[in-house]
């Protein structure tokens, strides 16, 4: 159409999700949205919604991308349970090495921020950093853990890596980090290891 200015959703979802991710749900004002995607108010209102409807927008394609790359990492883990692992921290490790995006997790730092969120957005984040949990469980159930006992490394697990997340913020190092991951895997291989 001529005259009226067209623009990519994705590109937008992804720079709002950028600035959610950096300055936090409560610290970010729609001028910072409207500065990040490079759309006024009113376009996004229109295209993307309200504040909340676009941060869910932002938390789902955020849960979604890093949810598949788990799902895919942890494919494996029927056959091999602590490779897969493995690969469900590498996925964590590399986000948070990775330049491009903000330091530590936007699940995580939303659900600390829960007390200041609207009750909708609230229980989204919370049903999100669930997931994680959820597909641990599966995964350590796939290779051979006990109900019980995968209930629980899934919990751990799930708590471990949000911590990564949490520390990337506060500056630990890419080795603290590896370092805490180490610890968590051996721990995991002596269980499995007493299971076969």
């Amino acid at each position: 159409m001529a005259g009226k200015k067209q623009f990519d959703i994705a590109t937008a979802l992804d720079a709002a999700m950028i600035q959610f991710w950096r300055a936090g749900y409560a610290n970010t004002s729609l001028d910072d949205l409207s500065r990040a995607t490079g759309l006024n108010r009113s376009s996004i209102y229109s295209s993307l919604g309200d504040k909340d409807a676009l941060f869910v927008r932002c938390l789902e394609r955020y849960t979604t991308r890093y949810g598949d790359k788990y799902d895919a990492s942890l494919s494996c883990a029927a056959d091999r349970p602590l490779a897969a692992v493995r690969a469900f921290f590498d996925i964590t490790l590399e986000r948070i090495a990775d330049p491009a995006v903000p330091d530590g997790c936007l699940v995580a730092q939303t659900v600390m921020s829960s007390p200041v969120l609207s009750a909708s957005v609230a229980a989204r984040a919370r049903e999100a950093i669930g997931l994680q949990h959820t597909r641990l469980r599966a995964a350590l159930k796939a290779g051979r853990l006990h109900d019980e006992t995968a209930e629980s490394f899934a919990a751990h697990l799930a708590g471990v890596n949000q911590s990564l997340a949490v520390m990337s913020r506060a500056g630990a190092s890419t080795e603290q980090l590896r370092a805490i991951v180490d610890v968590t895997l051996d721990a995991l291989a002596q269980t499995l290891g007493a299971t076969d």
